[in-house]
């Protein structure tokens, strides 16, 4: 998963892969070729055996400034509509990627989290921040609308219609006390633990009931169009599967021995 990466940086040790965008001196924008390569990345990453968690981290002190001014913005408005509806379902395909990887995402922001970056970051499953993240919906502060890479259905899901609603039209920062308080954040943590909390976070969902966490992340997407009489079908069925599983006989049988369970994902 981590050898051909050739547009962002990606590093995969004890089931989790540590991935980060690699342009430090600019803020790490997002290019044409890093939006594909990502897409690409995480469809494939449902695949992958050996990697249960990610952790997308920042780069030099900022996450990710969004998409690129000179490499990306600047050539989309030289584009006709067919190019350029290529290029925005291009990357509604990277936010339809994250959800459907089947593994959970640790999204750990530091500084600048803007644009792409802040979709990046509102696609994941679980969010850390330090005191000095800021995110920005940024779309309309470029004369877009702030309907970008699914904001108006995911974003409204996590902090509610009225907070998202002043977020993509104002395009305003939202800082980390602010964003932990929404429930944007799960925590905030000092810079220098950052990295840390998120791979200790990632670290026990990997030593989890890997396939029973894909189920999770699964259902938790599916079942947003979902009505609940479905809903509650839907899981039902997706129990009974992971009641097919080994690692649900192994922690019954650790509770009887008194011992803790060591789930191997199958």
């Amino acid at each position: 998963m981590g050898e051909n990466v050739t547009h962002f940086r990606c590093d995969i040790d004890g089931g989790i892969a540590r991935i980060s965008l690699d342009r430090p001196e600019r803020k790490n924008p997002l290019t044409f070729e890093s939006y594909a390569e990502l897409r690409d990345w995480f469809r494939d990453l449902h695949y992958a055996e050996d990697v249960h968690a990610v952790v997308i981290l920042p780069n030099g002190g900022n996450f990710s400034s969004g998409g690129d001014v000179h490499d990306i913005i600047g050539p989309l408005t030289k584009m006709n509509m067919k190019e350029l509806l290529a290029f925005t379902r291009m990357t509604g395909d990277l936010v339809k990627a994250m959800l459907n990887c089947g593994k959970p995402v640790i999204a750990a922001v530091d500084g600048i989290c803007a644009g792409a970056g802040a979709i990046m970051a509102m696609a994941a499953d679980l969010r850390i921040a330090t005191p000095e993240a800021k995110v920005a919906f940024l779309f309309n502060r470029v004369g877009l609308a702030g309907c970008d890479m699914g904001a108006c259905a995911i974003l409204p899901r996590i902090i509610g219609q009225g907070r998202a609603a002043e977020l993509l039209y104002l395009g305003r920062s939202m800082k980390a006390e602010e964003g932990h308080a929404w429930g944007f954040f799960n925590s905030v943590v000092p810079a220098a633990g950052l990295e840390s909390a998120a791979l200790e976070m990632a670290g026990r969902i990997a030593a989890g009931p890997t396939f029973a966490n894909s189920m999770t992340k699964t259902m938790l997407a599916q079942e947003w169009s979902m009505t609940l009489e479905q809903a509650i079908e839907a899981e039902a069925q997706a129990q009974a599967i992971c009641m097919q599983g080994n690692d649900f006989r192994r922690a019954y049988e650790a509770f009887v021995n008194k011992e803790k369970p060591v789930f191997k994902g199958d």
